[in-house]
C-alpha cells in the first residue's frame, strides 16, 4: 500500500474500496508533472504469462495473504455484533476460516477463468452495509440475552439456532443478488451501465461504505481507548513514516548465493504489524495485570486471556462445505439490500481490472474480459452464500497495489496468486489460524477499524478529482447525495413505524435500502448527475467511468 497502506492508482475516474486501506498519492504512480507511469517504468522481471520460480510464487504468495489479511478478518468481526455472536469466537474462527477457504476458490477461478489478470479475490465491505441494515429489523434483531455473556450457553441449542437464522437469511439474500451480478456480467450489460455511473455516483457510494460504521468503530476502540490508540499509531507509523524505509533481509541466489537484499517491509505490511504489536502489549499488560481482571470493569475486554480458550476449543483442521449452517433462506428486504452493495462492489472491480493491467505490463482488459471477470466474481458471490461467510467476494485492491509497491523488478505473473489463493484455501482449512486472529482484543480491532474505514471514505471522496469542484453543479450533487446518505438512514432507523404500506415484505424492503446509506447516497449522485445539465461553462462534463 503506497501511501495509507497500499498504493493502488486507477487509470480513469473511479478509485476502490476494497483495497481497504489505499491511498491515491502522486508520488509513486505518477511521474514528475503528475504525468501517469507507463507499464514499463518498473521492470518487470516476471509478466503475467511467466512461471517464476516455485519457491518465489509460494513466498510471493504468502506476502498476497498477508496483504489481504486485514481486509479478510474484519469483515466477519464486524458482522459479529449482527449475527448475536459477539460472546462466541470460536463461531467467529469458524467464519473466519470459511472467509478464506472460499476466498482461495473465488482467486482461482478469476484467474483461470475470469479477467485472467493476478487479481486477488476476498469480502467486501459493499455488503456490510446492506447486511447490517437487514439483521436491523426487527425480526432480526438479536434478543437481549444474547448481549449478556453471562447467559449466553454457545453450546446450547437455542444459541445456535439464534446465530444460524440470521446468517442463513444473509445467504439466501447473497445467493439471489450474485444471480444479478452473474446475469450483468455474463450479459455484457456492464459496458452499458457504465456509460450512466460518473464520479459523482461513485464518491458518494464508496464514502458511504465506510461513513456509517463509525459507531462500531468507535464502540470497540472504546472498549480501552489507549490500545486502541496505540494501533492506529502504530499503522500510521508504519505506512506514512516508515514506508521508505528498506530493511536488509538474508537471501539466498544461484550467483550470489547467501547475501542480503533490502524489503520494504513497514510498507508491505503495515497493519499486520500493527496489530500484533498490539496484541504483543495486551498480552503483557494481561500477564503482568495492568488491565482489570473484572468483567464489567472499563478496559476488560483488551485481555488476551478473555478469549484464550477458543484456541484450545478450535480443532486443528476443519474443512469448510456448503450448507454447513443449515439451509439458506431467503427474504426480498435482504435481496434488494445486497443488490445495491452488488451494484457497488462491480463498479470497484472494473476499475481494479485496469489498475491491475497498467502494473503488470498488460494491455486494458477488453470487455469480453471485464465481462468474464464480473461474472466469475457473482460465481464467487454465490459461492460464497453457500458456504455461508455472512459476506460476497470482490477483487482486492489492496492485493493489486502490492503488484505496484516493490522497488526494483516486479513480478506480475499470475501463478504468483495462483500461490496466494492455495494458500488461502490451507489456512481456511488450518483451523487454528481463524481461531488465532478470532482472539484479537477488542481495541485492537477497534483501532484497526478506525483506520480502515477513515481511508475508505477518503479513497470514496478522492474520486472527486476527476470532476470540476468549482462548478455549483457539482458541488450541489455530491453535497447533497452524501448528507442524505446519512440523515435519510438515521431517522429511518428511529422511526421503523413510519414505514408503513400495509404489506410487510414491501415495508422490509423500503426499510432496509432507505438504511443503506450508500444506496441512498449512490442512487441521488446517479439520478442527480444524469439529469441536471452540465452548465456550458464547465469544462469538466458529467461524464462517465467509460
Amino acid at each position: 500500500m503506497n501511501s495509507a497502506i497500499t498504493s493502488c492508482e486507477h487509470p480513469g475516474p473511479l478509485q476502490t474500496v476494497d483495497g481497504v486501506l489505499s491511498s491515491h498519492e502522486g508520488g509513486q504512480g505518477r511521474e514528475k508533472g503528475g504525468q501517469p507511469r507507463s507499464p514499463s517504468s518498473s521492470p518487470l522481471a516476471y509478466g503475467v504469462l511467466d512461471i517464476p520460480p516455485w519457491y518465489l510464487c509460494i513466498f510471493l504468495g504468502v506476502q498476497h495473504f498477508l496483504t489481504a489479511l486485514g481486509g479478510l478478518v474484519a469483515v466477519p468481526l464486524i458482522l459479529a455484533k449482527d449475527l448475536c455472536l459477539q460472546h462466541d469466537p470460536l463461531t467467529q474462527s469458524y467464519l473466519i476460516s470459511t472467509m478464506f477457504f472460499v476466498s482461495g476458490i473465488c482467486t482461482l477461478l478469476q484467474v483461470f477463468l475470469g479477467v485472467r489478470l493476478p487479481i486477488l479475490q476476498g469480502g467486501t465491505f459493499a455488503f456490510v452495509a446492506p447486511s447490517v441494515a437487514m439483521l436491523s429489523l426487527p425480526t432480526w434483531k438479536c434478543p437481549t440475552w444474547t448481549l449478556n455473556a453471562s447467559l449466553v450457553n454457545t453450546s446450547s441449542p437455542e444459541f445456535t439456532e439464534e446465530w444460524q437464522k440470521r446468517i442463513r437469511e444473509l445467504q439466501g439474500a447473497i445467493m439471489v443478488a450474485s444471480c444479478v451480478q452473474m446475469l450483468v456480467g455474463f450479459s455484457g450489460l456492464i459496458g452499458f451501465l457504465m456509460r450512466f455511473i460518473g464520479p459523482l455516483t461513485v464518491a458518494p457510494t464508496i464514502a458511504l461504505v465506510a461513513l456509517p460504521l463509525f459507531d462500531t468503530a468507535g464502540s470497540d476502540a472504546g472498549i480501552h481507548w489507549g490500545i486502541a490508540a496505540t494501533t492506529v499509531f502504530l499503522i500510521v507509523l508504519f505506512s506514512q513514516y516508515l514506508k521508505s524505509i528498506a530493511v536488509p533481509v538474508p537471501v539466498y541466489g544461484r550467483e550470489k548465493k547467501c547475501h542480503t537484499s533490502k524489503f520494504y517491509l513497514f510498507q508491505v505490511f503495515p497493519v499486520l504489524m500493527g496489530l500484533c504489536i498490539s496484541w504483543l502489549l495486551c498480552f503483557v499488560l494481561t500477564v503482568t495485570n495492568a488491565l482489570p481482571s473484572v468483567p464489567t470493569a472499563y478496559g476488560y475486554l483488551a485481555r488476551t486471556d478473555t478469549k484464550g480458550n477458543v484456541l484450545n476449543q478450535a480443532p486443528w483442521f476443519r474443512l469448510p462445505y456448503p450448507g454447513q449452517w443449515g439451509r439458506p433462506t431467503i427474504s426480498l428486504a435482504g435481496v434488494f439490500g445486497i443488490i445495491a452493495g452488488v451494484i457497488s462492489s462491480v463498479v470497484e472491480s472494473v476499475g481494479d481490472y485496469y489498475a491491475c493491467a497498467r502494473l503488470v505490463g498488460a494491455p486494458p482488459p477488453p470487455k469480453h474480459a471485464i465481462n468474464r471477470g464480473i461474472g466469475i466474481e457473482g460465481l464467487g458471490c454465490l459461492l460464497a452464500g453457500a458456504w455461508g461467510t455472512g459476506n460476497g467476494t470482490t477483487s482486492f485492491s489492496e492485493n493489486v497495489g502490492a503488484l505496484g509497491i516493490t522497488r526494483g523488478p516486479q513480478v506480475g505473473s499470475r501463478m504468483v496468486i495462483v500461490a496466494a489463493g492455495c494458500v488461502l484455501l490451507l489456512m481456511g482449512i488450518f483451523g487454528k489460524i481463524g481461531a488465532a486472529f478470532a482472539t484479537i482484543p477488542t481495541p485492537v480491532i477497534g483501532g484497526m477499524f478506525l483506520v480502515m474505514f477513515g481511508v475508505i471514505t477518503a479513497v470514496g471522496i478522492s474520486n472527486l478529482q476527476y470532476v470540476d469542484m468549482n462548478s455549483s453543479r457539482n458541488l450541489f450533487v455530491f453535497g447533497f447525495s452524501i448528507y442524505c446518505g446519512l440523515a435519510v438512514p438515521s431517522w429511518v432507523n428511529k422511526n421503523p413505524e413510519k414505514v408503513h404500506t400495509g404489506i410487510l415484505q414491501l415495508d422490509q424492503v423500503i426499510q432496509v435500502l432507505l438504511t443503506t446509506g450508500m444506496f441512498v447516497g449512490g442512487l441521488l449522485g446517479f439520478l442527480l448527475d444524469n439529469t441536471i445539465p452540465v452548465p456550458r461553462t464547465s469544462s469538466t462534463p458529467q461524464g462517465a467511468l467509460g
